[in-house]
């Protein structure tokens, strides 16, 4: 169906949250606050993961994944929105704003088959515990988290190609940064077919995942109730709650993001929650991670006694 005439698209115009300019200064600080946090928080989980060797195992392996994810993942699209709080020229390329898409995408898809990976593996620990490392052995590892890399790219790839190759009617994106549902309301013609993929995608990347994590945990939730040690217990849950709160925030603020219905009496309150999408869930993705887990605290602990000692050598 014709919207409108085309537009050749050369750079785009990001405007959501520009018609308060009140905000904009309180904005930029609160981004970079949560993002100076998020470089932080993920980089010394990351870095601890590697260079402590009681943590080479594959649960703390897909947790310097999501580490990793999430760095870049913020790395994507804030820097810009901080440049375009201070400015008020709120410009990106055509190519820039492919680039922010095709990454935000595809990591947003990663992060999905990850924490479907992650209850896998603690699906495994608590249920096969006496085969955990002959299942979960390296090699096997290192091989579901490169499938997870690929095919949240090749779902990016795909959506980001199919979207970006249409005719536009305007280069105006009532949105904060490059986002593919934003994208498709600029598009001149039919997006039947971006539609269909997306819900392909949507049952491949996010449901079915999603699933996997749920019967995945009823296994651990019957397996940990059947010990009848009382330690053995509260240790069988201490191990999965971290990833169960990373799960409910992540997946809880997917749905209410995507699936709750939009109207113009909410879209002030829709822009902010989509600004804290992108950054609250990275942030704290590390201290619940750390609060919650001996591991990581001993791992930090060791990692800075070392250095302190190696300096005073």
């Amino acid at each position: 169906m014709e919207k409108g005439n085309y537009t050749v698209v050369t750079e785009f115009f990001l405007v959501g949250l520009s018609n308060y300019p009140s905000l904009q200064m309180l904005l930029y600080v609160f981004c970079l606050l949560m993002y100076l946090v998020i470089l932080l928080g993920n980089s010394i989980l990351l870095i601890i993961s590697i260079l402590d060797p009681h943590l080479h195992t594959p649960m703390y392996f897909f947790l310097g994944n999501l580490s990793f994810l999430d760095i870049c993942y913020t790395s994507s699209s804030i820097p810009q929105m901080l440049v375009n709080f201070t400015f008020e020229r709120k410009s990106i390329s055509f190519i820039g704003c492919a680039l922010q898409l095709v990454i935000s995408l595809g990591l947003g898809s990663t992060e999905c088959l990850l924490l479907a990976v992650m209850a896998f593996d603690r699906y495994v620990a608590i249920c096969n515990p006496l085969r955990y490392t002959i299942i979960m052995n390296k090699g096997f590892c290192v091989q579901i988290a490169a499938w997870a890399w690929i095919l949240g790219f090749l779902n990016s790839l795909i959506q980001s190609v199919l979207a970006l190759i249409m005719p536009f009617c305007e280069n105006i994106i009532d949105h904060l940064a490059c986002e593919i549902l934003a994208i498709l309301k600029v598009i001149c013609v039919d997006i039947s077919l971006n539609v269909f993929i997306m819900i392909i995608a949507g049952i491949v990347i996010l449901i079915t995942p999603l699933l996997l994590i749920f019967f995945s945990y009823v296994f651990i939730l019957s397996t940990i109730l059947r010990i009848n040690s009382t330690e053995g217990r509260k240790k069988a849950f201490s191990t999965c709650s971290a990833h169960m709160t990373v799960v409910i925030l992540f997946y809880g603020s997917a749905l209410f993001m995507y699936m709750k219905p939009h109207s113009k009496d909410t879209k002030l309150f829709d822009e902010i929650f989509g600004l804290s999408y992108w950054a609250v869930t990275p942030m704290l993705n590390p201290i619940i991670y750390s609060l919650r887990n001996k591991e990581v605290k001993e791992g930090v602990k060791k990692v800075l006694l070392r250095n302190l000692y190696l300096r005073r050598i």
